[in-house]
């Protein structure tokens, strides 16, 4: 069966960039399709012209998750092209512009969903190797530039699921802190 014309102008893009800010402000339970049709002020139609279903647009935000918190990110930092202990920085800091609504939406998820939980693990480990290397790169051995990539991100992770403070300057001169006492060699 073909499909007829597309039945309003939204993109794929804005149905999950809906369903990640309904994600982010009250879980996952409540991305559903006819609430988020009436926040986009369309008709269910629309959704299934872009979804095959929910599951496939739960799939499309974790994905979009994925690479809007990891993979831009370390493309991101990369692109300064400089050195390892100012790419560390450049991450910390970036960490830190983030709320962690979304991430806490995500690890909340994952206890109810095998899959979510497994894609989760990949991003953890990635982000460590990756902070990791940096350290490497820094000089560390690699036990010590596990433990301090270990030290900064669960504490990012753990400020996420306290609740990030509001207060931005403040955030920043403490990671910058954080980074002159993880980066100090002796």
């Amino acid at each position: 069966m073909e499909k007829k014309s597309e039945p309003s102008n939204l993109t794929r893009q804005n149905w999950i960039d809906q369903g990640l800010k309904t994600l982010a402000e009250t879980g996952v339970e409540t991305v559903r399709v006819e609430p988020l049709a009436k926040l986009l002020g369309v008709t269910k139609g629309s959704f299934y012209w872009h979804f095959k279903n929910r599951e496939d647009l739960l799939e499309a935000l974790l994905q979009e998750w994925v690479k809007r918190q990891t993979n831009s990110v370390i493309e991101r930092v990369e692109a300064i092209g400089s050195d390892a202990a100012t790419k560390l920085l450049h991450l910390f800091e970036l960490a830190v512009q983030d709320d962690g609504r979304a991430e806490n939406a995500i690890r909340a998820w994952a206890t109810n969903d095998s899959r979510v939980t497994a894609v989760l693990a990949e991003v953890d480990q990635r982000r460590l190797n990756y902070t990791k290397d940096l350290f490497l790169q820094v000089g560390f051995a690699p036990f010590e530039a596990m433990v301090r990539a270990r030290m900064v991100y669960y504490a990012l992770v753990g400020e996420f699921t306290i609740g990030a403070r509001s207060n931005q300057a403040e955030r920043l001169a403490e990671i910058r802190l954080q980074h002159a006492i993880l980066t100090q060699r002796s």
